[in-house]
């Protein structure tokens, strides 16, 4: 080991950051864990070389196994999403979206998507709301969007379908955009995806959040509903290495993704990432359907956990959840605690880590981002971590002690840490890498 300084400061520091995470409650809803299988290739040597371009197309020589390793993993995926062409290019769920629009809109054409506020993701947005997007175009070239909202029921917490048949007749886009950063519940593609195609709209599912629930059969399927490109993150609900990919529904799609992936935006692809991802797919063949009943199971638990103890879970009528997250209304602290980043700070001092986040009424009471109503709870990753249904009665116990009965947030972080003794180890993965690769051989 080196006793350079800066190399133990940092070492120091991150030594701390693991020993934090390793005795804290996580909660973020775009966060998860990978496997130590996993975690092994992001550190061999693939970490250091290039492989520019497609598969026996390459930019760069020495890729001969290379070449194996990401047709073994475009191989596991299209199995995993039965899909007939999948790009892996991408290295993360927004060069995904970025990739899509690139690949099959033009400058100023109109896209349509849920608005930020009610949950839509970033890059589904615009950058300024006078001039639109600033992603699409054709490959290689950074256009404007001309972005429009689908109508959204804000209570409901989904599109609103009937209104959302109007609109897509009135601005006829060019691309409709499903999925959200907040996602709930599955969106109407079965309903809408017939008038979209009517008025020649290209149709993209951003299931960054849900992948894994679709995966693992627990969700929506989107490409059997009609979708024509499904783009996602393979570190949410699917427990990958962070990266993107890019799904067609039909053949034919193929080469336009292909091209706007590169050269148009990506260079070098994270090599040691897509090994990871092979992995992670391999392991969710074999883990997946059960991690995502759990997953599903655990946040339907936990929501009612919250709401029995008095918390202003989003939605119970319908069941609070779907997917994996929950979205809580912590309007009613204002007076003694404050809203989301006083909420969202309390509960970290607690080693509880769940973000704040805007809920869709929040534009009414004119809050924003920075100080928003609400909180956002993921459950992927503590069922990675073994958590089940008794955990989350724990789990909601915690919040209540921290919000409600304003123990002091140490106290709490300790008795957290003591929870965490018995999850210390993650669920639903090889335990090593050797394993992973004898599951990979037979599949």
């Amino acid at each position: 080991m080196s006793h350079d300084p800066d190399f133990l400061k940092i070492r120091n520091i991150l030594e701390k950051h693991h020993k934090y995470w390793n005795n804290a409650i996580p909660l973020i809803a775009s966060e998860n864990l990978t496997s130590p299988a996993v975690r092994e290739l992001a550190i061999s040597d693939l970490a250091h070389r290039y492989a520019e371009g497609w598969i026996g197309e390459r930019v760069y020589p020495g890729n001969e196994y290379f070449d194996d390793v990401e047709e073994l993993c475009l191989k596991l995926l299209r199995e995993l999403y039965n899909s007939p062409f999948i790009d892996a290019r991408p290295i993360s769920g927004v060069v995904a979206n970025l990739t899509v629009y690139t690949a099959f809109t033009q400058a100023n054409d109109v896209m349509m998507a849920i608005s930020i506020p009610v949950g839509g993701h970033i890059s589904s947005g615009p950058l300024k709301a006078s001039t639109g997007s600033f992603i699409g175009g054709t490959a290689g070239a950074v256009a404007r969007l001309n972005v429009q909202y689908l109508p959204f029921d804000r209570y409901g917490l989904n599109i609103d379908i009937d209104k959302a048949k109007l609109a897509i007749q009135e601005k006829k886009p060019k691309l409709v955009q499903f999925g959200a950063s907040v996602f709930l519940f599955p969106h109407p593609v079965k309903e809408l995806a017939e008038i979209a195609h009517e008025v020649g709209a290209h149709i993209n599912y951003d299931a960054a959040h849900v992948a894994g629930l679709i995966a693992g059969k627990q969700f929506q399927d989107p490409l059997r509903e009609g979708t024509d490109t499904m783009t996602m993150s393979t570190h949410k609900t699917f427990p990958g290495p962070q990266k993107g990919i890019v799904i067609a529904s039909r053949e034919e799609l193929a080469e336009k993704i292909k091209s706007a992936a590169f050269p148009g935006m990506t260079s070098n692809h994270h090599l040691m990432h897509v090994a990871g991802l092979a992995v992670a797919a391999a392991e969710f063949k074999k883990f997946g359907e059960a991690y995502s009943k759990q997953i599903i199971t655990n946040a339907k638990a936990l929501g009612q956990y919250l709401y029995e103890r008095g918390f202003q879970v989003v939605c119970p009528d319908k069941g609070f959840t779907e997917s994996h997250t929950l979205l809580v209304d912590i309007s009613n602290f204002q007076d003694s605690i404050g809203l989301g980043a006083d909420v969202e700070q309390l509960l970290e001092k607690a080693s509880i880590i769940a973000n704040r986040n805007l809920l869709p009424w929040d534009v009414i009471e004119k809050r924003n981002y920075l100080n928003p109503g609400g909180i956002r709870i993921g459950t992927q990753e503590i069922t990675r971590l073994g958590m089940k249904q008794k955990e989350m009665e724990t789990i909601a116990e915690f919040f209540k002690q921290v919000l409600i009965d304003h123990i002091d947030p140490k106290k709490i972080a300790q008795d957290i840490a003591d929870f965490r003794q018995d999850f210390q180890t993650i669920h639903y993965g090889f335990e090593s890498q050797r394993r992973a690769y004898e599951y990979i051989k037979i599949v």
